[in-house]
């Protein structure tokens, strides 16, 4: 992707979008931005080698059309009656369900969900990473702007119950990591609630993690289940940072993933919110579920293995790579643990 010029001055304008969006201080100038995010990242989401890339495309391009077609207009609309809607107070309630709702149609959270699996389904997996991460920063930015709290509380269970449940009967790798997105997205829609710099702090972390995780399906070219049986002839080192990786995505401790959590639990215990703890953190345990299931067959299958062709594996730069990111994902919770009480 990186090799081809065209691509990487996609991906640059990709990112400008974003930024434009987020520092934006009109609505016109939010929806330019989104735009032009969309639109730069519909030819990198291309691949002449993948008949389902153009499938994911369009159905990404009609969706987010859609979203920013009714968020134009919703605009549009209060501007154009803004007295009259003053007047009667619907402006303050009313629309901001209908913007809060396009922007959650644009990050993929349920009840809005359905495009955002289907159109993972199609893509390569750096194409996936950059939906999973930098895709849903502009709109969860704007989300955090106009926040209805009912609404928002429906959203949050939603996503958990279904980012839960549905990945359970999924044997696609980009399936799961789909319905793993929606999951965390729940938590990221919960700590907004309480304070920016805790919904930034759980995104930086997911983002992290989901880099491990996807670096090593990429490396090994993993798109289903049953590939993982592969695994068993591999090197134990590879074995391991995947399973660690993997737990620590879904929020084990004493994982690096748990810490954000953690911020999580510990925010909304403070308000006395236990029913809506209770449902996310009995969800989430179900992900542990399809994580562990990548990786059982590769532990629990008898194999034999040859010690002298190990060594290959760690002049590798991205094995290197992987070890270091795994090193953080086993001991990170230790090392953020000392370090965030100093700041």
């Amino acid at each position: 992707m990186f090799k081809n010029p065209s691509k990487l001055l996609f991906l640059v304008t990709l990112m400008m979008g974003t930024l434009i969006t987020i520092s934006s201080t009109s609505w016109l100038g939010i929806w330019m931005g989104l735009e032009i995010n969309l639109l730069s990242f519909i030819p990198l989401m291309m691949n002449p080698n993948n008949l389902l890339s153009t499938e994911a495309s369009l159905k990404y391009f009609l969706t987010q059309a859609l979203a920013s077609s009714v968020l134009l207009f919703t605009v549009l609309f209060l501007m154009m009656n803004k007295e009259f809607f003053s007047q009667i107070n619907l402006k303050s309630y009313f629309f901001n369900i209908i913007i809060l709702s396009t922007l959650m149609l644009k990050s993929g959270a349920a009840p809005f969900h359905f495009w955002f699996p289907e159109v993972m389904e199609g893509l390569s997996w750096l194409n996936n990473l950059i939906l999973m991460t930098w895709q849903k920063i502009a709109p969860l930015m704007l989300i955090s702007y106009c926040m209805e709290m009912n609404f928002m509380f429906i959203s949050i269970i939603l996503c958990i119950l279904i980012g839960g449940l549905s990945g359970l009967n999924q044997t696609s790798l980009r399936k799961i990591m789909a319905y793993s997105s929606i999951n965390h997205l729940g938590w990221m829609l919960s700590s907004m609630i309480f304070s920016e710099t805790l919904w930034l702090i759980y995104f930086l972390f997911y983002s992290f993690l989901s880099f491990s995780v996807i670096l090593l399906f990429n490396m090994f070219n993993f798109n289903h289940i049953n590939q993982a049986f592969s695994l068993t002839k591999m090197n134990p080192v590879i074995k391991f940072s995947m399973f660690f990786s993997l737990l620590s995505l879904g929020g084990l401790p004493p994982f690096l993933g748990f810490f954000p959590k953690w911020l999580v639990i510990q925010s909304i215990s403070s308000i006395n919110q236990t029913f809506l703890l209770a449902i996310m953190v009995t969800l989430t345990l179900i992900t542990l579920f399809f994580y562990t299931r990548i990786c059982f067959s590769a532990f629990m299958m008898n194999y034999s293995e040859m010690l002298w062709n190990y060594s290959f594996y760690y002049k590798n730069f991205n094995m290197m790579l992987l070890l270091t990111i795994t090193f953080f994902s086993m001991f990170g919770l230790i090392l953020v643990s000392i370090i965030y009480p100093i700041f």
